[in-house]
């Protein structure tokens, strides 16, 4: 294994431009609560991004781009090969030929001056943190709201800001622009795409504002 020579530092904030939903996941329902919260801090109950939902998006949309013809059943590439710059980059875990990750996703927690923002708003009963948007089933048929058909779901306000970062582990020979400008990419295809659930209902629409610096080890 060749030797650990530094990071590149990939730091700024994640703008919220249309409702975001990462989903918490739910066993029981509350009275008025609603069908998918998103995911909270426990202590502070202040939304926030998981780092693997970050990692998973990136690496599925740079799959689909360079790796089509290798997935099988859904599952992220796993062929380990050199040449392959998913598996060099997010790693893999094929026994054959076994590669580790290099590149780490930290949680992304919202900006405190967003937070001190939508603070304030509340004050002024406008707004705090989320918003619940309902939507409806359609029948094909009647062109009327299905029986029920009704949910809520919640979401992070547009134009919330969380700050991230992203550390890239660079190594002895490594092509350090290469690997750099393949995590770029992925920030972009994110842009193009969508982050969290609903997307293609217009949920999830996030810019990525930031600039990467160098860490020595």
């Amino acid at each position: 294994m060749n030797a650990l020579q530094e990071f590149r530092k990939f730091s700024g904030q994640i703008l919220i431009l249309t409702g975001l939903h990462i989903g918490a996941g739910k066993e029981s329902m509350e009275i008025g609560s609603t069908d998918n919260p998103i995911i909270r801090h426990p202590i502070t109950f202040q939304p926030y991004i998981p780092g693997s939902s970050l990692k998973g998006k990136m690496r599925s949309l740079l799959e689909i781009k360079y790796n089509a013809g290798k997935l099988h059943q859904g599952k992220p590439c796993g062929c380990g090969q050199p040449e392959c710059k998913v598996c060099t980059i997010f790693g893999s875990s094929e026994s054959r030929n076994p590669t580790m990750t290099r590149v780490i996703f930290r949680d992304a927690f919202m900006n405190p001056e967003s937070m001190r923002e939508q603070e304030e708003a509340n004050e002024r009963g406008e707004g705090y943190y989320s918003e619940i948007k309902n939507e409806i089933s359609m029948n094909r048929q009647t062109m009327t709201a299905q029986r029920g058909g009704l949910r809520s779901l919640e979401r992070v306000i547009p134009g919330s800001r969380f700050d991230f970062e992203i550390m890239l582990r660079v190594f002895e020979n490594d092509p350090v622009d290469e690997y750099v400008q393949f995590i770029e990419e992925g920030l972009k295809l994110i842009e193009n795409d969508y982050l969290g659930g609903s997307g293609s209902r217009g949920y999830g629409k996030v810019k990525f504002q930031y600039e990467i610096s160098t860490v020595k080890v």
